[in-house]
């Protein structure tokens, strides 16, 4: 189960891969014009939660090979498991703002 705490941790990660965070510097809004949009930073998110989930195969594959410990796979597998929930979280939010789109009246 995904905490508040590593949901935090996430979304701050998102938004620095993104550079949302540049934004607020001294470029002000040219950086905003400039800066990814939103399928920028789904992209960014989606592509963490392979990397994660490829990292953690490969800790798995060197932990059975006997060339790693314990406790780094499953740091490595809860890390998979937290940007995947995260992911499925922004997916069901998406979902959830397309519903409501649809059902307002023209």
């Amino acid at each position: 189960m995904i905490t508040p705490l590593a949901a935090a941790k996430a979304y701050a990660a998102t938004q620095k891969g993104a550079g949302v965070g540049d934004m607020l510097g001294s470029s002000g809004i040219q950086g905003a014009a400039q800066g990814g949009g939103f399928a920028d930073i789904l992209k960014s998110a989606m592509t963490d939660a392979v990397h994660a989930s490829k990292h953690a195969e490969h800790q798995m594959a060197a932990q059975v090979a006997g060339k790693t410990e314990l406790v780094d796979v499953v740091t490595a597998i809860s890390a998979a498991e937290a940007s995947l929930e995260t992911v499925m979280a922004v997916r069901d939010q998406v979902i959830s703002a397309y519903q409501e789109i649809m059902r307002m009246p023209i």
